[in-house]
């Protein structure tokens, strides 16, 4: 792969060191044993994580430095809230917290205006989905958020949703040379002219089209909310099988979509 060069608030990206997992655990380790370097290495480790995740603003935002401070910001208290007992990648847990500062920004910086009783139940909504993760080191469902706010289901998904980006549901936001990270906001694709209905009806046509398994994991995950573990549980197999289950359906899905 091509090395590429970015200039982002007088940092060279080229020279940025990635760092493998097992460095990662150790410097885990380090900090919280008190090493006063083990946090800036965690952090100057993880930029090019901020920085796979920006790739996806590049044209909705003027000022890209903001918008890389911001990311960082997330970075920053991903690894402070970060548990090695969570038995997760550290990219997986930090990328939510990392899109979360970002979309922030971006709802706090648009001339988009949303309802005020909208955005302050969307804002109370995060907050509980960021203080679940830390709790329970996963993402809760939209019925417990609910639950907690005491609110229906209908107002945490129609909140969520008037805040969210248009973004491809196949677009992979971060891969590490192992997982891919997916993020599923909306069905619309603004590269083609087709409608949202026309758009959600080839999605129900694709999905069909899967095994059953892939069919009903992906419904679960991405249309009721549930997290891979929650459906670990359920069907009785490895989160690690219902990882691979799921990304093995969006791929098939994106086939299907694409020969369209």
């Amino acid at each position: 792969m091509a090395r590429y060069k970015v200039e982002i608030a007088n940092v060279n990206t080229a020279n940025i060191k990635v760092l493998t997992n097992e460095e990662m655990k150790e410097l885990f380790i380090k900090m919280k044993e008190g090493n006063p370097f083990a946090k800036d290495d965690l952090v100057n480790g993880n930029l090019k994580l901020v920085l796979s995740i920006l790739k996806k603003y590049n044209n909705r935002c003027d000022n890209m430095d903001d918008l890389f401070q911001v990311g960082c910001v997330g970075l920053i208290k991903a690894i402070d809230n970060f548990d090695l007992a969570h038995e997760v990648k550290f990219s997986t847990y930090a990328v939510p917290m990392i899109l979360g500062e970002i979309k922030r920004y971006l709802r706090d910086n648009s001339s988009v205006r949303v309802a005020r009783s909208i955005k302050d139940t969307a804002y109370k909504i995060l907050k509980e989905k960021e203080s679940f993760i830390r709790k329970y080191g996963r993402e809760a469902t939209n019925r417990e958020i609910a639950n907690i706010l005491k609110i229906n289901e209908y107002e945490v998904v129609s909140s969520l949703d008037s805040l969210k980006d248009a973004i491809s549901i196949y677009d992979p936001i971060y891969n590490d040379g192992g997982d891919t990270i997916y993020l599923v906001d909306q069905l619309e694709d603004k590269g083609k002219s087709t409608s949202s209905l026309d758009i959600r009806i080839d999605l129900k046509d694709a999905l069909t089209k899967l095994k059953p398994k892939e069919e009903y994991i992906l419904k679960e995950r991405f249309f009721i909310g549930k997290t891979q573990v929650e459906l670990s549980e359920e069907i009785g197999i490895s989160q690690a099988q219902i990882s691979r289950i799921e990304k093995s359906g969006l791929k098939q899905m994106k086939k299907i979509m694409n020969s369209k």
